[in-house]
């Protein structure tokens, strides 16, 4: 064995220790070997520069900064009312066709992000009941499409790499829709089976909220009970204030009328679960249009102390809108505006344009200043405008008019001259990791096949696997990558397995996309732990799950995904 190959085969074998066995972020393990291959003289300056610029990376880290304004739109509060109707069978369903849908045409960790407050602000079923069917739904919807997950922006990245010619966008879509159905089938009474681990406990709302009754609105002439006010999860109706009178213990019979003013106590999301009632407008709701929103604590020195929102005219003085406030576990009373501001309250506001410029008044007046991992929806507007602006872009891509990572890139400056996504809103979710991640495993994966370890490794796998023909080493890599996806992450999955999966190809000599969407499919295929894909992972502590119910659910529904993919890849690409 060359020495190249010997340090490259030690490199992997050190990246797939240290995933398994350490905390180590993957990022890290990847840039390192980039870096010794670079300083070893192995990998060229200009070819390592070229893999961070990977055109597939790059229309990947657009879609995902694109998905900040598709998150704000109107489109995410229409699914989070469709999962709060129904039973437990037509909301899994209702979920997971919405969910695979949006996570086809954008990333889906960007689509579970987006549908989690949904999922756990709906007022029917415990979230724990849906969050699992969420991610595994929005991973088959990811498969879908070229650019539904990262992983398959990855997997076409190498294959670009490796000299083919890119895949096609509906490349894996005919394997995709078979799994979607037939997962969707198995996902639905497996749901059942989910643990109701329900946080509806009213005993920690802390923010204090209001919103008023529009004229319009269909709340008018029913009941408390019959709007289903008295239902809401993490959302508290404590008073009612009419003709500046206040209604309180709020009554489940009690009538609403126009222009009266309701008073909640609920958490952080509660903003967002005001907004999607049809007929309330939420206070300040006029100034709100997809903003990011912040938390700051009033001053101890504080010239706002001892006033109301209205005497000390927040909104022209800070250039700022109070959506609620909280004081530790106290329920306050009275309108939100009218409340006397004490140090130490916790403010959650939505800032306006020239906020941040008043830094002087801002450090003497709160002594904290939070940003927050959400956001005002958008209005009925501009959400049209961008799913519109953004269907655009895809529609003229697949139709050959202008490349997907030209229309992407032209939209986003559009997004940011428009003010709907900030500057701070890009720095906070540039995808850093994966970057370096995709830029580095590319570099990687061509060591292994210039130094040769991957054809070595590719004739000793086909040797293993001898009298099991083609049929075998396919199945063997899927395996193998599913296997590696569960035990350290999807993305990793990918860039290990691809170059192994290609030279087996070239090593039975045959067509290799049968291998590439073994791949692609297997680098999905996380079902069993919380920690093989990121959406997993994220609805892992939200749920409050504990692995054993990945297991209960994962184990049966990780054996139908294998044997679906297995049994249609030879059928759509043939050896």
């Amino acid at each position: 064995m060359a020495w190249e190959q010997a340090l490259v085969l030690a490199m992997l074998v050190v990246i797939i220790t240290c995933l398994i066995a350490t905390r180590i972020k993957p990022a890290y393990l990847f840039a390192g070997t980039a870096f010794i291959g670079f300083q070893t003289g192995m990998i060229e300056l200009s070819t390592l520069a070229g893999n961070f610029t990977n055109a597939s990376l790059l229309t990947l880290v657009l879609l995902i900064l694109v998905s900040i304004a598709l998150e704000k739109t109107r489109l995410i509060s229409w699914v989070g009312r469709q999962i709060s109707q129904g039973g437990q069978t037509s909301v899994v369903a209702k979920l997971g066709l919405s969910t695979a849908f949006l996570s086809s045409f954008t990333n889906n960790t960007a689509v579970v992000v987006s549908l989690i407050g949904a999922v756990k602000r709906n007022q029917r079923h415990a979230p724990s009941r849906l969050l699992i069917p969420l991610s595994y739904t929005a991973i088959l919807g990811g498969t879908l499409t070229l650019i539904g997950t990262s992983t398959n922006l990855i997997v076409n990245s190498f294959v670009e790499d490796a000299g083919l010619p890119s895949l096609g966008f509906f490349a894996p879509s005919m394997i995709g829709l078979a799994v979607l159905l037939v997962g969707l089938v198995f996902l639905i009474p497996l749901s059942h089976f989910l643990p109701n681990y329900d946080d509806s406990s009213q005993d920690e709302l802390p923010y204090f909220l209001e919103a008023k009754i529009e004229p319009t609105s269909s709340l008018v002439g029913k009941s408390v009970a019959e709007n289903g006010l008295r239902a809401l999860r993490r959302l508290f109706l404590a008073e009612i204030i009419r003709d500046g009178k206040t209604i309180a213990p709020v009554c489940p019979e009690t009538v609403l009328q126009a222009s009266d003013r309701l008073l909640f106590c609920g958490d952080i999301e509660s903003v967002t679960t005001l907004q999607e009632i049809d007929g309330l407008r939420l206070f300040g709701q006029h100034h709100l249009n997809g903003q990011s929103m912040m938390e700051v604590v009033v001053s101890h020195s504080a010239g706002i102390r001892g006033k109301t929102l209205k005497s000390v005219q927040f909104r022209e003085r800070f250039d700022a809108v109070v959506v609620a406030i909280r004081r530790g576990h106290e329920r306050l009373a009275g309108g939100l505006g009218n409340i006397e501001l004490h140090p130490g309250d916790t403010l959650v506001i939505v800032p306006g344009k020239t906020f941040h410029e008043k830094k002087q008044t801002l450090n003497r007046e709160f002594v904290l200043i939070n940003g927050l991992d959400s956001s005002a929806r958008l209005d009925s507007t501009k959400s049209m405008a961008v799913l519109g602006g953004f269907v655009a872009v895809i529609t003229a891509g697949l139709l050959d008019v202008l490349p997907l990572i030209k229309g992407l890139a032209g939209y986003l400056l559009l997004l940011l001259a428009t003010g709907i996504i900030s500057f701070a809103e890009i720095r906070r979710r540039f995808p850093i990791d994966i970057v370096v991640i995709v830029g580095s495993a590319l570099s990687l994966a061509q060591l292994m096949l210039a130094s040769g370890l991957s054809e070595r490794m590719g004739n000793i796998m086909m040797t293993s696997f001898n009298g099991w023909g083609v049929y075998g080493g396919l199945v063997a890599v899927y395996l193998l990558t599913l296997l590696m996806t569960e035990l350290v992450t999807n993305n990793a999955a990918a860039a290990l397995s691809f170059p192994l999966a290609y030279s087996l190809a070239l090593s039975y000599g045959v067509d290799p996309m049968p291998f590439i969407m073994a791949v692609l499919f297997g680098a999905s295929a996380s079902f069993i732990s919380p920690y093989g894909y990121q959406t997993n992972l994220l609805v892992y502590t939200v749920g409050n799950y504990k692995l054993r119910d990945y297991l209960r659910i994962g184990l049966p529904f990780s054996v139908m995904y294998s044997v679906v993919v297995l049994a249609l890849i030879p059928q759509f690409f043939p050896f």
